[in-house]
């Protein structure tokens, strides 16, 4: 079994890394300091598991599993507490809150080797995602490099197949999500859909003009055009309040 820490403590990842001790099949492949070391490691190692910290520098543990195409099975190791388990309770191998013993640690690698799946990963980066404490920035992969978008630097998001097309003074990047998703969890920060491929940063709107019968053209202080759908146009009304 193939194994990966991600923990910016050195103190947690030797507690980790002595209690793996006990477990003869397992092959530690690396220790990885924040989530970039460990986007490079998993990539490079393909582990069956890690044990990964949330509260990292630069990235956090969650925003990384979003950056890794088929994310392998994780126990978490953490200080976070409540949303973290309500996040992933249910669909992660499990949560080790910090301190833990060699016991409850014990505990968790026999639940993962009971159901060693990485299926439930994507549920936990699902359920993560959908937390305020991810909702202010967004980050993307832009070729090799990691890019970190606050979310009021946005001017809008486009539909672009499976992935959603990021627009920024910067230029637009892709993130393989939904339309529905970035329209749910972008609300509260003055994000409307007003198209079926158009969700757009309603502080950016400097005119609404009639287009067509049913339809209007939005302009953006940044000058870009974007069509206006009747079912936008409602939605756009409630939001301005007008």
């Amino acid at each position: 079994m193939k194994v990966i820490i991600i923990d910016d403590e050195p103190l947690a990842r030797g507690i980790v890394k002595e209690y793996l001790q006990s477990y003869p099949d397992v092959d530690l492949a690396a220790e990885c300091a924040d989530g970039f070391e460990g986007i490079k490691a998993i990539q490079q190692h393909q582990p069956d598991l890690i044990f990964l910290d949330i509260q990292m520098p630069k990235i956090n543990g969650f925003e990384m599993l979003e950056l890794i195409e088929n994310p392998p099975a994780v126990i978490f190791t953490t200080a976070f507490d409540e949303f973290a388990i309500k996040a992933f309770e249910s669909n992660a191998v499990d949560y080790l809150l910090k301190p833990f013993s060699k016991e409850r640690f014990e505990k968790a690698i026999q639940k993962y080797l009971q159901h060693s799946t990485n299926t439930s990963t994507q549920q936990v980066i699902e359920a993560a995602a959908s937390s305020p404490l991810q909702q202010n920035r967004i980050v993307v992969k832009d070729s090799n490099k990691i890019k970190i978008i606050p979310v009021n630097k946005i001017h809008f998001l486009e539909a672009a197949d499976d992935y959603v097309k990021i627009i920024t003074a910067e230029g637009s990047f892709l993130k393989k999500r939904t339309m529905n998703f970035f329209e749910q969890s972008l609300g509260a920060y003055h994000f409307v859909r007003i198209h079926r491929s158009y969700l757009v940063n309603t502080q950016l709107i400097t005119r609404i003009d009639v287009y067509e019968k049913d339809s209007h053209l939005l302009l953006l202080t940044t000058g870009e055009k974007l069509p206006v759908s009747k079912a936008g146009y409602v939605k756009l009304k409630e939001a301005l309040g007008i």
